[in-house]
C-alpha cells in the first residue's frame, strides 16, 4: 500500500482516496529495493547518434536509470542537464546513466542538441513496456513518472525515488546515495563521502 501512495502521488495534481488512484492511475506498483531489475533492449539516443542500449550492457556495474515525463518540458530539462552536469562523477565511480522516456529517438536527439549536448543515453520506451515494468506509468497521461532507480552489479535495485511531476529531483542526492552504497557501511544521515560510517551488525 505504501508504495502505491508513492506512486500516484507523484503523477496526480489532485488529491484522491488510494484506492481510487490504484484503479485508475499506475497498472502496477512500482518496483523497489531488493527487486531484480527487468532487462529492457531499446532505441534511443547518446552522443548525437541512434542506436540500441540494453541494460544487460552494464552487467557488474553500477547504473542510475532515472524516468521522466517528456521532452521539451518545463522541469525535466533542467534534471537531464544536471545528470549531464556530474555525469563524470558518476562514471568516476563505475556507474552508467541512463534517461528514459516515451519520446521517439529523433525527438531525444533534436532535445539533446537544444540542451547543449547530453553524453549519456536518453533511451525510447516508445510500447510504455518498460515504463510499466517499472511500475512508473502514469496510465491516464501516457507518459512516465518521474523516478529513479539505483541497481547494482547484479542487477539489484537498491534504491528506488519518485518526485511529484512539479518537483524536479535532486541529482546531487542521487550521486550522494550512490556512493554510500558503494561503501556498503551503514551511512547516517546526510553523510557524505570522507565522512565516518557507524558501526552495525
Amino acid at each position: 500500500m505504501v508504495r502505491r501512495h508513492l506512486i500516484l502521488d507523484s503523477g496526480c495534481g489532485k488529491y484522491e482516496r488510494a484506492e481510487d488512484r490504484t484503479r485508475r492511475g499506475s497498472e502496477r506498483d512500482m518496483l523497489t529495493i531488493g527487486t531484480i531489475a527487468p532487462a529492457f533492449d531499446l532505441p534511443g539516443a547518446g552522443k548525437g547518434e541512434v542506436g540500441r542500449y540494453r541494460l544487460k550492457a552494464h552487467k557488474g556495474e553500477w547504473v542510475i536509470l532515472f524516468f521522466y515525463p517528456a521532452d521539451f518540458s518545463f522541469i525535466c530539462p533542467t534534471e537531464v542537464t544536471g545528470f549531464q552536469k556530474f555525469n563524470s562523477e558518476f562514471a568516476a565511480t563505475g556507474c552508467g546513466v541512463l534517461g528514459v522516456s516515451v519520446d521517439p529517438p529523433e525527438t531525444h536527439l533534436a532535445w539533446a542538441k537544444e540542451l547543449g549536448g547530453i553524453d549519456y543515453p536518453l533511451l525510447s520506451d516508445r510500447e510504455k513496456g518498460v515504463c510499466r515494468a517499472y511500475g512508473v506509468l502514469d496510465e491516464r497521461e501516457g507518459r512516465a513518472l518521474r523516478a529513479t532507480f539505483i541497481i547494482d552489479p547484479d542487477g539489484v535495485i537498491q534504491y528506488a525515488l519518485v518526485s511529484h511531476k512539479n518537483v524536479g529531483r535532486s541529482v546531487e542526492e542521487t550521486l550522494r546515495v550512490l556512493k554510500a552504497l558503494q561503501t556498503g557501511r551503514h551511512c547516517p544521515a546526510g553523510w557524505r563521502p570522507g565522512e565516518p560510517t557507524l558501526e552495525g551488525a
